[in-house]
Parts: C-alpha cells; sequence; structure tokens
C-alpha cells in the first residue's frame, strides 16, 4: 500500500512513518504535518490511502481535508485518528458526510502499525469503520445538536435565524444588524440552510425560509421528508412525525 500520511507532531510522524515501513506492507508517498500540504500531493499524486490525525497544524483539521481531497478524488480511502474529544470534531464528521471507505479510530486504542494496517486495507477494500467509543461521542452531540438547534449556528447566524423567525424581511433584519447589503442577510441565510439541512430537501427559498423560522420557534431540529412529513428526534433516537402540539412530548 502507498500512502499519504498527515500528522502534525513533528516527533511523531517520522516515528509513525518508520514503524509502518518497518512492516513491509505500507510505503509512505508523503509525510506532512497539515491539510493544506496534503491537498496539494494528491492533486499531483494520488495514494492507495490517507492515514490522517484529525487535529492538524494548518487551516484546515483533518476532516475538511478528507473533504477537500474527496471533492478531487471521490471515496479515496482515509483512515482518521485522533486522541481529541472535542463535540467540534465529532460536529464536523457528521456535517461532512463521510459514509465509506474510511476508519476513524482514537489515537490511544489503535495508533500502533499492526492495528493500522487492517483498517487501511479495509479502507481501500471500501469497507468502514468507527471506534465504538468514538460512535458514542457522535450520537451524543449529534443528540444534543438536535435538541438545540441553535447551538450549530455562528453568532451572528443566531440573530439572523431568529430575526426570521420573527417574520422579518431580509432588508429589516439588514438594517437591525446594520448592514447596508440586504445580500450579506441572503448569504447567511442560505449558511443556516446548509447548517439545518433544509437545501437538501428543498430548493425554493421561501420554503426553506418557512422551515428555518419553525425550527426556531420549535427549539428543536426538524427534518421534513420527501414527502413533506415533518420530523423530530424522540429521546430513543427514533425520528417521528411532528406536530407544533406535540413539542414537549417526544418520549
Amino acid at each position: 500500500m502507498e500512502i499519504l500520511l498527515v500528522e502534525d507532531n513533528e516527533k511523531l510522524r517520522p516515528a509513525l512513518q518508520e514503524g509502518l515501513e518497518a512492516t513491509k506492507a505500507v510505503r509512505v508517498l508523503f509525510a506532512c504535518g497539515k491539510g493544506e500540504d496534503a491537498l496539494s500531493f494528491c492533486l499531483h499524486q494520488k495514494p492507495d490511502a490517507i492515514l490522517m490525525d484529525v487535529q492538524l497544524a494548518g487551516e484546515m483539521n483533518g476532516i475538511e481535508t478528507a473533504v477537500a481531497i474527496r471533492r478531487e478524488f471521490p471515496r479515496l480511502p482515509v483512515v482518521f485518528y485522533s486522541i481529541q474529544d472535542d463535540d467540534a470534531y465529532y460536529r464536523a464528521f457528521r456535517r461532512a458526510g463521510i459514509l465509506s471507505h474510511y476508519a476513524y479510530v482514537r489515537k490511544s486504542n489503535y495508533l500502533l502499525p499492526e492495528m493500522i494496517i487492517p483498517l487501511l486495507r479495509d479502507a481501500i477494500n471500501g469497507r468502514s469503520f468507527i471506534d465504538p467509543d468514538i460512535e458514542t461521542r457522535v450520537q451524543e452531540v449529534r443528540h444534543k445538536d438536535e435538541q438545540d438547534p441553535l447551538a450549530l449556528l455562528e453568532p451572528n447566524e443566531k440573530e439572523v435565524a431568529q430575526m426570521l423567525a420573527l417574520g422579518m424581511s431580509n432588508e429589516q433584519i439588514a438594517a437591525r444588524m446594520g448592514f447596508r447589503d440586504k445580500r450579506t442577510i441572503s448569504r447567511i441565510n442560505g449558511q443556516i440552510y446548509t447548517t439545518w439541512g433544509l437545501n437538501k430537501t428543498t430548493t425554493d427559498e421561501k420554503v426553506a425560509r418557512t422551515r428555518a423560522a419553525l425550527i426556531v420557534q420549535s427549539g428543536q431540529l426538524i427534518c421534513w421528508d420527501e414527502d413533506g412529513t415533518p420530523r423530530v428526534m424522540n429521546s430513543q433516537g427514533e425520528w417521528i412525525p411532528w406536530s407544533p402540539a406535540q413539542k414537549d412530548n417526544l418520549t
């Protein structure tokens, strides 16, 4: 296997490369500490797989780097590892929509060549794996976000969403926030729709706006089926039909 190694720790990176290559099963084509360098390398030479830390030294974390690389090379196998236990990383992983050809494991549990190599082979063969400890945390963050959709937004996005839910126009929101150009609000609206998955279910801005207002007013993340049925997640993790009358009865 010819791999790209992305690890920001200057001491761990050469040690990891040496350990992997000592098995004779892996050849490290390139090793770096930044996602930007990883992307640049892949554009010139495609590896069989990527072994990548989630926390990196550059502007992009490992998950963002994988998304950028997969835009050019869909489903390029990636094995993520991390010692971090940060909601933001699990949230980024969920948002990335990475569903196949990957593994996501804890550094402390799996960072030995004899454990990494099978994960790399599985990813190359299209099989995915997620460390049960990480899966638990991903679901915890997912449940937290679905109970408080505003927690997913940046401060200015929250402010816009709350005014949108009051029925204010883009011009009125722009004036309230001190923006001269209402197009700024349109761009913020677009980010809100993306974050809440509203642009996946509708291309009509008016529908997306109405649904965003309902999410703010209900205080729950609502998803709409293709037939328009709204659903929310109950305490058992099940998506059930929603109506305003059952706001406080999701058990």
